[in-house]
């Protein structure tokens, strides 16, 4: 069985969250820090190893703009009892447990935007390479920029689909913009995840997927990795609901629960879901909590705020994944 525990605000914390869900450090596959321009690396770093004690696993350093809770980071693990199997790519490491791949985020300050993009797709490469596996395993990227490359974020669809390839299958995906660079230089972060089950596309029928290099969904095994959903007409391509974050949110959960009704799932097999809001978007957010139960009632919820979304009406964009019975 393999969990992913709600986020905890500093790594002296971790023990007792895992302790609760009957989990050791040993256990654990995956850890994300989201981390604001306050919080240190070198400190982050010094908490980590004295907390894991020469316990590695792929670590995934996600920049925010903000936490809802005002701290300068938060820890969030996904764990799996026994810890699956650890492998190696020079300083880097990559754990297996169920099937998945948990790998570390990378990024660059070598070149432009396109060449860091490029750069990180490579590493991908070689850190899947250790699996035994190549980019048609990938379920899911996430990748992290500041708004100034917004114009140009359209660019990074060349080394994409050179890395890709043509399908069928591509990885969902979401793109973040955040003005807090995770390394002096580094125009994007990329996280990716991947399987190594057959994998099966989920699509409603949304024609715009068909000249994309990502998916709505991807089902591997028992498991849904959705894309970043945000209030976009799939069909015309308009954003919806500009300014009101109720409306906009009602209508991302509606569009999940259409994809998963794809594979015979609905809301309620969520298990965890990423909402990454932007600074306008704070302020209304508690008014969405009966959203949420009433479509993912059974859900993990990590909530982080962001510097904007790629298309400027978005308040929210949100990143879920779900277990089939």
């Amino acid at each position: 069985m393999t969990v992913t525990l709600p986020a905890v605000p500093g790594y002296p914390l971790l023990g007792a969250a895992l302790a609760s869900a009957g989990l050791t450090i040993g256990d654990v596959v995956h850890v994300t820090e989201y981390v604001t321009a306050g919080a240190s690396p070198d400190v982050l770093a010094s908490a980590r190893a004295a907390v894991f004690a020469g316990h590695l696993v792929p670590v995934s350093r996600v920049p925010v703009a903000a936490l809802l809770d005002g701290a300068d980071h938060a820890v969030e693990v996904t764990a799996h009892y026994g810890g699956g199997a650890l492998l190696t790519a020079g300083a880097d490491v990559v754990r297996v447990a169920d099937g998945v791949v948990y790998l570390p985020s990378v990024h660059t300050a070598e070149g432009d935007f396109r060449e860091q993009y490029r750069r990180c797709l490579a590493r991908i490469v070689e850190l899947l390479a250790v699996a035994g596996l190549d980019t048609g395993a990938l379920v899911r990227t996430v990748d992290y920029t500041s708004t100034a490359t917004r114009a140009e974020y359209p660019r990074c669809g060349r080394p994409r689909r050179e890395a890709l390839g043509a399908g069928p299958v591509h990885p969902g995906a979401a793109g973040i913009l955040v003005d807090v660079p995770v390394a002096p230089g580094a125009a994007v972060s990329l996280d990716a995840l991947a399987a190594t089950a057959p994998l099966r596309v989920l699509n409603p029928g949304w024609a715009r997927y068909d000249t994309l290099t990502y998916k709505p969904a991807v089902q591997a095994g028992k498991t849904v990795y959705l894309a970043g959903f945000g209030a976009l007409d799939p069909v015309g391509q308009r954003a919806l609901h500009d300014g009101d974050l109720a409306a906009q949110t009602a209508f991302v959960y509606r569009s999940i629960e259409t994809v998963l009704a794809v594979a015979g799932g609905t809301g309620e097999h969520v298990t965890h879901v990423v909402e990454y809001l932007t600074p306008d978007a704070v302020p209304s957010y508690a008014g969405t909590r009966a959203l949420r139960e009433e479509h993912f009632p059974n859900a993990t919820f990590t909530s982080v705020v962001c510097s904007a979304l790629l298309r400027p009406e978005f308040l929210i964009e949100t990143v879920p994944t779900a277990v089939l019975p």
